[in-house]
């Protein structure tokens, strides 16, 4: 059994990627789960800008983060295939280039939010995006994330690192 994805995992591809200027979001679960919705993940789902640069400079942040990317697999980052599924590294990442129900990247860019430095799609995109893609597991976690997003833009601050001095505060010296 696949060991679900985690917090470490999640810094492992942020620093990863940003050390090689890398430009993609986190998408599906994972994304939620970043936002702070309560579940598990067996992988992170990100959802890369597709051109050949940001694609070369992906596959060398994989290759770092320890990905056994083959000739192949290679080519398709670098082009941007729709979607490519990676087993062969200390992690599964779904990387995805056209993500149902986001029509592109920079819209979804612009609507970003910044969780401790993790670049992530907006809840509405992930909401979008799952709906539009309409496999059993979507629709199934659906309405859990409608019902999330209502308590998170309720909740929301305009200060991404509100959460974390707070539970800084919480802690004490």
């Amino acid at each position: 059994m696949v060991a679900a994805f985690d917090y470490r995992q999640a810094v492992e591809v942020r620093d990863g990627l940003a050390r090689h200027g890398v430009r993609y979001l986190f998408i599906g679960k994972s994304g939620a789960i970043l936002l702070g919705f309560p579940d598990t993940t067996q992988d992170a789902d990100l959802f890369v800008d597709r051109n050949p640069e940001n694609g070369r400079a992906l596959v060398a942040a994989l290759l770092e983060l320890g990905f056994a990317l083959n000739e192949t697999q290679s080519a398709e980052i670098i082009q941007g295939k729709d979607f490519i599924q990676l087993k062969n590294g200390p992690f599964d990442l779904d990387l995805v280039f056209a993500p149902d129900g986001i029509e592109r990247f920079e819209d979804a860019w612009g609507r970003r939010v910044e969780v401790e430095g993790f670049p992530v799609c907006h809840l509405d995109d992930i909401i979008a995006s799952k709906a539009a893609a309409n496999r059993v597991r979507d629709r199934e976690s659906l309405p859990r994330l409608r019902a999330f997003r209502e308590y998170w833009v309720q909740h929301r601050t305009s200060d991404p690192h509100a959460e974390t001095r707070r539970r800084r505060e919480d802690e004490g010296p």
